[in-house]
């Protein structure tokens, strides 16, 4: 009696989405091990590049229809890792190391901010509005702390007049990652479908702006988001109290 052949369920991770994953998570260790070396500009550009390649592996994997369970928890880790702690350390070693507690505690509040941030929104998959992120996201917070740095270093701005802009800045940066502002995630944008000529144009000079500028055009872009999280959740109650009204 020849015995039935069992299938046997190899288990794995598919390797290109988590390639990116990977690049991320080491930007962000190289954002921290430059600034332990004194070389903020570099850790500031390595938690942009960390930006671009977390924006890349959920692409990839949604093109590749390659997402998984795990994919998702090692992109979170890594987020911890290169948009909550690395930029609360650059920052902390940068500017807050000579405030004592104060510099600590506001370092700290941008890192716990970030975890929880990632924690809510792992437990809110399925049930969020995909149209809306709640809390600022912490790759735009991380960006907001990486300009200021790259926008001081690029000027010479006097560090001892900033660093008291520093500290409300990273830690507004924490509290607005936990808050319950809506801010548009843009995935209602057909990046396939057709748009008006005038739009083509706008998008080219607002690339131009930032390549002629990428310091100071890419911290106010990102704290214009920012600022756009509370504007929009104000508009929303508004338009709601106004319905209820009539």
């Amino acid at each position: 009696m020849i015995p039935e052949k069992r299938s046997i369920r190899r288990r794995g991770i598919y390797l290109l989405p988590n390639l990116f994953t990977t690049g991320a998570l080491f930007a962000g260790f190289y954002a921290i091990t430059s600034a332990m070396g004194g070389r903020f500009e570099t850790a500031a550009i390595a938690i942009f590049i960390a930006m671009i390649l977390d924006g890349l592996d959920g692409r990839v994997a949604r093109l590749t229809n390659t997402q998984s369970e795990f994919g998702a928890q090692y992109d979170s880790l890594s987020d911890m890792v290169s948009f909550g702690v690395a930029p609360a350390l650059v920052m902390y070693l940068w500017a807050f190391s000579s405030l004592g507690k104060l510099g600590l505690f506001a370092a700290f509040v941008h890192t716990a901010g970030g975890a929880l941030r990632l924690a809510r929104f792992n437990t809110q998959l399925t049930s969020a509005d995909k149209r809306y992120f709640q809390g600022l996201p912490s790759p735009a917070a991380a960006a907001i702390l990486a300009g200021f740095v790259l926008i001081c270093q690029e000027y010479n701005y006097d560090l001892e007049i900033l660093k008291y802009i520093a500290i409300i800045l990273t830690m507004s940066t924490g509290l607005l990652m936990v808050s319950n502002f809506r801010y548009s995630s843009f995935k209602e944008i057909d990046l396939k479908g057709k748009v008006p000529f005038f739009v083509a144009i706008a998008v080219m000079l607002g690339i131009s702006f930032v390549m002629a500028q990428p310091q100071t055009m890419l911290f106010l872009l990102f704290l214009a988001y920012a600022i756009s999280g509370p504007l929009v959740t104000l508009v929303m109650r508004r338009r709601r109290w106004q319905g209820r009204k009539s």
